[in-house]
């Protein structure tokens, strides 16, 4: 796995702990005893808990995908601790929700194409309004409708984000058959994030996400169309989250070198501009700001 920056920064206003003093239990000639014992075991079977109450929720933007959905759909619900697999249907013109219903889904329906962006918001917030108050908010996992039989292959992805050692996990895809791509939109994304945190993917456009719910919502509002990848990335990297990218044998439809091919990697490459470039405005808006505004002096008290 390939790890981004790590969180090292406290939160603002966190009050230092009061230290404290721990005694030890008693042993016998350096043996832990009984108590010692019970208190591992009492802590096992509280780690073993939370594990089996965290789940996983697989989200899948969809648009026109009828003839892959349901291989998708199905090879999403063998992966561990999946218990939703939600198609978010973004105004397709065919019957990709019949079809993603019939496969075992949960599906909402945009009535209109919104994007990419509009739909994982979309997918996020239904998974939000399912989960229940009394356990742990799932995890989510974005997957594209395309993957077919190999969805199943993103489970790798989860246990970085399920075991607490990353917040957002990215798939790194194999070279994909008659891809007509020449890495221009790639180089882009992989140059403004190295700029903007340090880090350098390996692949920033890679769409096969899984992250903790706040990390999602530290995410929020996510960045335009196809954006939303390199987007989502500076701002969580930005704000100290951490962040891997994990092999993953996946295949999907790749785009080619014909006209469409061309004119979808346009619109990417117009995206990933757009959400660099507001990116960096609002980082040397914060800059400024923090220059021009006065340090705040403490309060004065008068006797």
């Amino acid at each position: 796995m390939r790890k981004g920056r790590q969180a090292v920064d406290e939160p603002a206003g966190t009050a230092t702990p009061t230290e404290t003093r721990d005694v030890a239990e008693p042993t016998v000639d350096g043996i832990p005893t009984a108590v010692d014992a019970r208190k591992a075991a009492v802590d096992e079977r509280k780690a073993a808990a939370h594990k089996a109450r965290q789940r996983v929720a697989v989200i899948i933007p969809a648009k026109d995908e009828s003839r892959r959905i349901a291989a998708t759909v199905r090879s999403a619900r063998a992966i561990p601790h999946v218990d939703l697999v939600l198609v978010v249907d973004d105004g397709s013109e065919d019957n990709t929700q019949h079809v993603a219903r019939e496969a075992g889904a949960v599906v909402v329906r945009h009535s209109h194409n919104r994007g990419k962006a509009a739909a994982m918001e979309t997918g996020a917030a239904v998974v939000a309004m399912r989960d229940a108050p009394d356990r742990q908010p799932r995890i989510l996992l974005f997957i594209d409708g395309d993957l077919g039989e190999t969805a199943v292959n993103t489970a790798p992805l989860v246990p970085p984000v399920f075991e607490g050692h990353a917040d957002l996990a990215i798939a790194l895809i194999p070279p994909q058959p008659g891809a007509g791509g020449r890495g221009i939109v790639v180089g882009a994304a992989r140059r403004a994030i190295a700029s903007m945190t340090g880090w350098t993917p390996t692949q920033p456009l890679s769409g096969m996400r899984c992250l903790t719910r706040a990390a999602f919502e530290a995410a929020t509002p996510l960045a335009h169309g196809w954006g939303v990848e390199t987007g989502m990335t500076i701002d969580l990297l930005r704000r100290g989250f951490r962040v891997v990218e994990v092999p993953c044998d996946l295949r999907h439809r790749p785009s080619g070198s014909d006209l469409k091919g061309q004119i979808h990697r346009a619109a990417q490459y117009r995206d990933v501009q757009l959400a660099v470039n507001a990116r960096r405005v609002r980082r040397a808006a914060g800059a400024v700001k923090r220059t021009v505004t006065p340090a705040q002096k403490p309060p004065q008290t008068h006797r």
